[in-house]
């Protein structure tokens, strides 16, 4: 029982919650939100890390990138890459920034698989070397005012990547290699950005777009749920 009081202390709670809800047995607002809160900051920092993972081992495991949108992946990238470069150009700690690179690693990998089930292998070879060339040049010399400009349309980014992607299920009536998991994990993870939006802004502008990020990610798990059967079929013939 120590241990466990001492992880939810240390990152969960702090010791008054604790105390509230363990000793007390009552569960106060305060705690609940400040409870909700971690967890929220616990699953946003899952996904950022694993989200693109189930994708890439799916179309490596079906050896296809049927369904899947290249301009929504560049965009995805774009947005991604964004706060790296920012982060870079500001002198930022490592700390702040490093997990992203291995989230990055993994869209750019998944980009090129794209570009090489279609027949592009050399295009996805170009591309990658021309991505990290691009980062390295953006984030050592690219003016102050262009980095803030990135990172002011990394968020708008994002949320064309996700109309793409919900257009091209549309078009093709069917989500072909989109993982379930993936999307799932995004969808979590947007309500969660929503959720921290909301309680540290209130009603603006941000919150806003985050409503609709989310609202997007509830769409395209609508359509991986609805389109499942038409998905199998395509997958059979």
């Amino acid at each position: 029982m120590s241990l466990l009081r001492e992880f939810l202390v240390t990152f969960v709670m702090p010791q008054r919650c604790y105390e509230e809800i363990f000793v007390n047995f009552h569960l106060s607002v305060s705690c609940f939100l400040h409870v909700l809160k971690k967890a929220a900051g616990f699953w946003m920092l899952l996904d950022s890390l694993l989200a693109p993972l189930p994708q890439l081992l799916k179309i490596l495991w079906r050896g296809s990138a049927d369904g899947l949108s290249l301009p929504s992946v560049l965009l995805q990238l774009y947005s991604l890459s964004c706060p790296v470069v920012y982060a870079v150009a500001n002198n930022y700690p490592v700390f702040a920034w490093s997990e992203r690179i291995f989230t990055l690693a993994q869209i750019a990998v998944i980009a090129f698989l794209i570009l090489r089930y279609r027949g592009d292998t050399l295009k996805g070879v170009l591309f990658l070397l021309a991505y990290n060339g691009l980062m390295f040049l953006l984030g050592s010399y690219a003016p102050i005012a262009v980095v803030s400009g990135m990172q002011s349309s990394s968020l708008t980014s994002l949320i064309a990547s996700k109309v793409l992607q919900a257009g091209t299920n549309y078009c093709n009536g069917h989500t072909g290699q989109l993982s379930t998991l993936s999307v799932l994990l995004t969808w979590a993870g947007s309500l969660c950005v929503f959720f921290f939006s909301l309680q540290e802004t209130g009603y603006s502008l941000a919150t806003l777009s985050y409503t609709l990020l989310a609202g997007l990610s509830c769409v395209l798990l609508a359509q991986v749920l609805c389109y499942r059967s038409s998905t199998a079929a395509k997958k059979e013939e």
